[in-house]
């Protein structure tokens, strides 16, 4: 019903009471973005400096987005849609709202069950999506996991190769990882770590593959990876994490980096969700070596490779 217009009313005073918002929602929406922004930056384990240099957006304008105060233009964009009926995303995909159904597909599948939201996948998915994955395990998971001792054993206990992407990549290149980076930067890095991935999955139908703890952070990348690939998460403690790596003799995690712990915790946290997207998770935290073997023998049985 609109609103009775009184004679102490101006026409504006009537719109601002028939608006589709509140301040509320308009800074919720600037937070929420501000917090994506955050979110992203850690997943990808990059200084707000790094990412002020990639995007050429200031650290004090990425500070602000982040605390939620980010520039007007923001909360602008939230109270046009609004008023035009729409969620924000509405305006800002690539898609044309008007001539195509993602949208409709997109609410569709958003508000699905889990096991809805599976069998959609499965249909979308190009040919049948455990006959694409083959013999091919991947384990996931931060540094310390495991990843690299549980892959060698499991290897040998099915018969298949195991490569470490790290080591291919620096194969490829011609240079050790920490070279890559320091010539080709976070960016360069990534598209070598994808060309390894893909290059792994057409060459090769059994296989087991540890990859760095990152790959998650690259959307399209971590999304090929588990189409193409068995997937565990190999999971720990942050405490046994760090311990293990320094076990190792790599003491850089904690060499002038009094935070290191809690910087290692925040990383853990932000990529939870997307870890917990492999097809299983095995538990390495207060295990031997070959209790966790063991865990992990289990964990695959549904892939049918044994």
């Amino acid at each position: 019903m609109a609103t009775r217009m009184t004679a102490s009313d101006s026409p504006n005073t009537a719109v601002q009471r028939d608006r589709p918002y509140d301040d509320g929602s308009v800074n919720a929406f600037v937070a929420k973005v501000g917090e994506r922004v955050r979110h992203a930056r850690q997943q990808k384990a990059i200084s707000r400096r790094v990412l002020s240099e990639l995007s050429g957006v200031s650290q004090r304008y990425l500070a602000q987005l982040e605390s939620g105060t980010g520039n007007i233009s923001v909360a602008l964009l939230f109270k046009v849609a609004a008023a035009l009926g729409h969620p924000p995303d509405w305006l800002l995909g690539e898609e044309d709202p008007w001539a195509s159904n993602v949208r409709e597909f997109t609410d569709l599948f958003r508000n699905a069950s889990p096991e809805q939201r599976k069998k959609a996948l499965e249909v979308l998915h190009p040919g049948n999506a455990a006959k694409n994955k083959a013999r091919r395990i991947c384990l996931i998971g931060l540094r310390g996991a495991g990843k690299s001792s549980l892959g060698r054993l499991l290897s040998e206990k099915l018969g298949l190769e195991f490569i470490e992407l790290n080591n291919l990549i620096e194969q490829q290149s011609g240079m050790a990882v920490s070279e890559v980076m320091a010539l080709y930067g976070q960016e360069g890095y990534r598209r070598l770590e994808r060309q390894a991935v893909e290059a792994i999955a057409e060459g090769s139908d059994a296989v087991v593959l540890a990859v760095g703890g990152g790959i998650v952070s690259e959307p399209e990348t971590f999304a090929y990876l588990l189409r193409s690939f068995h997937t565990v998460w190999l999971k720990a403690s942050p405490e046994e994490h760090m311990q293990r790596v320094r076990q190792q003799g790599d003491e850089r995690p904690m060499a002038g980096n009094p935070k290191a712990m809690e910087e290692l915790k925040s990383i853990l946290t932000s990529r939870t969700t997307l870890y917990s997207r492999a097809d299983t998770m095995v538990d390495t935290s207060g295990r031997t070596i070959e209790q966790s073997l063991g865990d992990l023998m289990d964990s695959i049985e549904g892939f049918g490779i044994g």
